[in-house]
């Protein structure tokens, strides 16, 4: 049963990338809301300090899950183990990404690679592994949503940063037909994009001269904190279940 001070109560949910940033803090604002939440990621060492410092005020359960998204394999796996612990999923917040910016021409190809993998084929091995999930919640008549976490790169134009935008790009507009496919069953299917937050994202670069125009744009504009957009996931989620808050555009604003 939701309450004011825990609107998300009754809900399962499930992040990843929720190693830090935007999927940490989504996790702590789900977890303060109500919600179960199973965490995913890459790196069970913080993971497991994530859900140390989430289970001792945390209203539901915390699961901390180390699992290779870019394996379907594992992520099945995954997804069993979050069932038979947590019970069927009606909330996917699908975050993971890499964002790794040079000029094309001299651009790391497996920085590409790494982009695709983690930004689209991971995003979409996440969907299927818990759609079946969100069908079944949404025709009990409960919310049931998806969403993606992408960016403004998606449709603003940002030279050397070519890849990555297509990347979300791609999300977008799946997002949009995903929304044709899955809201006549009464799944919600969002995409929250953010814009500059500063986060880890863009650390691994290999090229020494967008990483620092990556901190340029950080420190010339007050940029979005983790939390900022954490908040704006939390309140597209909690709406009445005829609701959807399809896109969301969460920007700082000297960002435009």
């Amino acid at each position: 049963m939701t309450t004011r001070n825990h609107p998300l109560s009754d809900r399962t949910a499930v992040i990843t990338g929720a190693t830090s940033g935007i999927g940490a803090a989504t996790a702590r604002r789900l977890v303060a809301d109500g919600a179960h939440v199973a965490l995913l990621g890459r790196r069970e060492d913080r993971l497991k300090a994530l859900a140390d410092e989430l289970r001792p005020t945390a209203p539901g359960t915390v699961l901390p899950l180390a699992v290779d998204l870019t394996a379907p394999e594992a992520l099945a796996t995954a997804a069993r183990t979050i069932r038979s612990t947590l019970g069927h999923v009606d909330l996917v917040v699908a975050n993971a990404g890499v964002m790794l910016g040079a000029p094309f021409e001299t651009a790391a190809t497996d920085e590409w690679d790494r982009m695709l993998d983690t930004n689209l084929r991971a995003l979409l091995h996440t969907a299927r592994a818990f759609t079946d999930d969100l069908i079944a919640t949404a025709a009990e008549g409960r919310p049931a949503d998806l969403v993606h976490v992408g960016s403004v790169a998606g449709h603003v134009l940002y030279p050397n940063w070519s890849v990555y935008a297509a990347t979300k790009a791609a999300v977008a507009h799946l997002t949009r037909n995903l929304r044709a496919e899955l809201g006549p069953r009464d799944v919600r299917v969002k995409n929250v994009e953010p814009g500059v937050t500063l986060t880890e994202l863009g650390e691994e670069m290999h090229d020494r001269d967008m990483r620092q125009t990556l901190t340029r744009m950080r420190t010339t504009l007050h940029p979005l904190t983790p939390e900022d957009v954490a908040e704006a996931i939390a309140f597209a989620v909690a709406a009445p279940p005829h609701v959807n808050i399809a896109e969301l555009v969460v920007v700082p604003v000297q960002q435009g």
